[in-house]
């Protein structure tokens, strides 16, 4: 009998450890659902964010809201139309191959697809005016972009990292679950 007791607690113990390493593996190889820190997609045309929003010597210093505006009078920030690509590069860099594309989806009167880059997921519901209004800067949420060749989701923008920076006292911002799910 004691042989018995003993075999059973090596297997439970056994089953024990085996489904700590299981669940380790799990946990260190899978990505974290919804959350796309570092997504850096390719978009149909190359835009380098460094050169145009950088202040750099040879770099454009465009703030942020010419080319994304309205994110202080409504709930999304724009993506740039071809109409605002053109209001520079209808004389700046004309023979470049990329421009004449802007151009041709200018002349044609069509958008140019840009890939989403900060994605949250459906049921989230992100204000951008709320949060200008408080004085906070497109950096924040959005990483350094104007040093950015290729733009990429720097920051979490998990529901812990949000509700984080809303419990900062100097925030003052609400935390109850209706502010960002409506």
């Amino acid at each position: 009998m004691p042989v018995e007791k003993s075999d059973q607690t090596a297997k439970i113990l056994v089953g024990f450890i085996l489904l700590v390493i299981v669940g380790g593996i799990v946990k260190f190889m899978w990505p974290p659902i919804g959350y796309n820190q570092g997504f850096e997609p390719t978009q149909p045309i190359p835009f380098k964010h460094s050169l145009h929003a950088g202040s750099k010597e040879g770099q454009m210093g465009i703030a942020c809201l010419y080319c994304h505006v309205n994110p202080g009078n409504s709930r999304h920030a724009t993506v740039p139309s071809v109409d605002i690509c053109m209001n520079c590069h209808i004389a700046v860099k004309t023979d470049s191959p990329y421009i004449k594309q802007i151009r041709e989806a200018y002349e044609k009167n069509h958008s140019i697809q840009w890939v989403k880059v900060h994605m949250l997921p459906d049921f989230v519901q992100f204000n951008h005016q709320r949060h200008i209004l408080a004085g906070k800067t497109c950096n924040e949420c959005h990483g350094a972009i104007e040093t950015m060749d290729t733009v990429h989701q720097d920051k979490l923008l998990s529901m812990g990292w949000c509700v984080d920076c809303h419990r900062k006292k100097e925030n003052n911002a609400p935390t109850n679950c209706s502010t960002c799910h409506y």
